[in-house]
């Protein structure tokens, strides 16, 4: 069992993740000891830097009594000197647990297809099931259900599209809006119809967010597309989320935050549900690795 994106589960298992999500986290809360992965480990693979993903999961690893081994890009040269299936050969005979965070989702794809432990995807060009785990847990969180409406204001990028298919697997009522060409992907879309519940799309973030609870946006230009850095700035103009256009909604963002362009420095340091999301990657990705663990002693 594998998380390359968030179908991978389906709707049931997607919430009994929340679920045990939902009990970790109370049991680390009221200081009962909860270790259920004792000697486990987690090798972590880091094409891409981030903050949150190495620090939620090493720490979430940590409370669960396992262990999670960093390894960058100077530490492993994925597909560069060794072809990626023997990497997930042999990294299986090591470790419990994959995490990968890289450019190229095929890349993902490959070590999934090759590994014999679950492997997760830490964050891709295509698609970033993890911070949907977080999201919904979130919002469950914030509103008791997640019968919510959202507004997803920016680009149509890998956080939105695993968003996407996330709100199709539950009740979340999704509306997207992008600026013409930035939308989210035709593959994506399709899987959403599958499951019966595709997002709205618009271009306009106004009518987007009128009827919305929640407010979500994410970087315009994310790392390794910094060659499109003005060309995005200009086709994003009026997608900025400002204190006008939120209103009294709920303001989510996966950060880290490019204040000035996506987002203002007001709403930034408003009361909203960024840092609960962030803190909430944490404990969504340890009721996943729990979860996975009682998966394949099955």
């Amino acid at each position: 069992m594998h998380l390359v994106d968030i179908d991978d589960l389906t709707s049931a298992e997607l919430h009994a993740v929340l679920d045990e999500a939902d009990r970790l986290r109370a049991a680390h809360e009221a200081g009962e000891p909860n270790t259920p992965l004792p000697d486990r480990t987690l090798a972590m693979l880091f094409e891409k830097p981030s903050t949150r993903t190495r620090v939620s999961f090493e720490t979430g690893m940590t409370q669960l009594g396992g262990h999670a081994l960093f390894l960058g890009p100077d530490d492993i040269h994925l597909g560069q000197g060794e072809p990626l299936r023997d990497t997930a050969r042999v990294l299986s005979r090591y470790a419990d647990f994959l995490m990968a965070r890289v450019f190229d989702h095929t890349d993902v794809v490959e070590l999934a297809e090759f590994a014999t432990v679950p492997v997760i995807n830490g964050l891709s060009d295509a698609a970033h099931p993890c911070q949907t785990l977080g999201d919904l847990l979130t919002i469950r969180d914030q509103f008791g259900t997640l019968d919510v409406s959202v507004a997803w204001v920016g680009d149509g990028n890998n956080v939105c599209q695993s968003l996407v298919l996330g709100a199709a697997m539950t009740d979340l009522e999704l509306t997207v809006a992008t600026p013409q060409g930035y939308g989210i992907d035709d593959g994506v879309r399709k899987r959403a119809v599958g499951l019966d519940s595709p997002p709205e799309e618009t271009t306009d973030p106004e009518a987007a967010v009128a009827d919305a609870d929640v407010v979500y946006t994410d970087v315009w230009v994310s790392m390794g597309q910094e060659d499109e850095r003005e060309e995005k700035l200009r086709a994003f103009e009026g997608f900025q989320v400002t204190t006008d256009l939120l209103g009294d909604r709920q303001l989510m963002h996966c950060l880290p935050a490019h204040r000035g362009e996506e987002v203002t420095n007001a709403v930034m340091e408003g009361d909203h549900l960024a840092w609960d999301q962030a803190e909430n990657r944490m404990h969504a990705q340890k009721g996943l690795l729990v979860w996975l663990a009682e998966q394949t002693a099955r």
